[in-house]
């Protein structure tokens, strides 16, 4: 991957980060990077990062053991509140 690809997901998980800590006010975050075609949604030299904002005792457990997934509120909410955090971007 060409470093100016990598300063700009760097940059943009920045800017995540901080409309995720505005927005929902987590303790934590994890953050993972998916690379190649097998971790990548079968698309060759795909590259991808993961930042999911994180809560002590939260139920992250839930994923694995119980095969269910978690949302707190609908997506399109969601989005309305990140939106504006990205806007700057453009």
């Amino acid at each position: 991957v060409e470093l100016p690809a990598l300063v700009e997901m760097v940059e943009l998980a920045r800017v995540a980060e901080g409309a995720l800590r505005a927005e929902y006010r987590p303790e934590g975050f994890n953050a993972g990077i998916n690379i190649g075609r097998c971790a990548g949604a079968g698309v060759a030299g795909h590259l991808h990062l993961h930042l999911v904002p994180r809560w002590c005792a939260d139920s992250s457990f839930m994923t694995v053991v119980g095969e269910t997934r978690l949302l707190p509120e609908d997506l399109p909410t969601t989005y309305r509140k990140l939106r504006p955090h990205f806007e700057r971007l453009k």
